[in-house]
């Protein structure tokens, strides 16, 4: 069941979070730059005004997770963070090559190569480097990034200390809970998984559609 501290913004194919911390709140993801108007006005409705806003976390680097980042920084005078090894994707503008394991992510794709002007996003530069282990208390969020490569280099989840697990794309769960489809490394990938399956995780929050109990794909791992 979603706790009450999270707020699920769904951003037609994709998933922000945005967590209720002390005094404040911190975003996790932010969508593609076309849903600038929906995330935004997601956020005034939650009372997430311009200083309320402590910290946007992105999960990596793709473009589906990271196209508002420039204007919520504008606007909300926040700080963005990220792991180190999937920057050079948000500096840079780029995407990287990857293996994919279903007709869906091949689908995927092809979409975005075609419709690669309209996914564009603001090239810019993190505010922090976030680094596996880390605690986010600092920050008013009971939580530790965990840092699981596999679907980009720099790929990390954000585990709560109820057992909520912010994936990112490191999981799915568009028609069933899954594990990544769209893959850079299989074997970072897999000791990634193994790495989840030690932990006390007990909620998955994924990047793309609803969340699930852990339990439900570890079954099938």
């Amino acid at each position: 069941m979603k706790n009450d501290y999270i707020k699920i913004i769904e951003l037609t194919f994709v998933n922000a979070f945005l967590v209720k911390v002390n005094e404040g709140f911190i975003l996790i993801d932010t969508g593609l730059s076309m849903h600038w108007e929906k995330l935004d006005s997601e956020l005034i409705l939650a009372g997430c005004l311009s200083d309320k806003l402590k910290l946007i976390i992105l999960t990596h680097g793709d473009f589906d997770h990271t196209g508002n980042c420039v204007k919520l920084r504008e606007k909300y005078k926040c700080r963005i963070a990220m792991h180190k090894d999937d920057s050079f994707m948000v500096e840079n503008g780029l995407s990287l090559k990857r293996k994919t394991r279903t007709l869906q992510a091949m689908l995927f794709s092809l979409i975005r190569k075609l419709f690669r002007k309209k996914f564009a996003f603001d090239k810019f530069i993190p505010d922090i480097y976030l680094t596996d282990g880390q605690n986010l208390n600092e920050y008013g969020f009971n939580a530790k990034v965990v840092h699981i490569p596999g679907h980009t280099k720099g790929s990390i989840g954000i585990l709560t200390g109820d057992g909520d697990l912010f994936a990112g794309d490191t999981f799915t769960n568009r028609r069933k809970p899954e594990v990544a489809n769209y893959i850079e490394n299989p074997m970072d990938l897999k000791n990634s998984i193994d790495r989840l399956k030690m932990m006390n995780i007990k909620m998955i929050y994924p990047g793309h559609g609803k969340p699930f109990e852990f339990e439900q794909i570890v079954r099938n791992l």
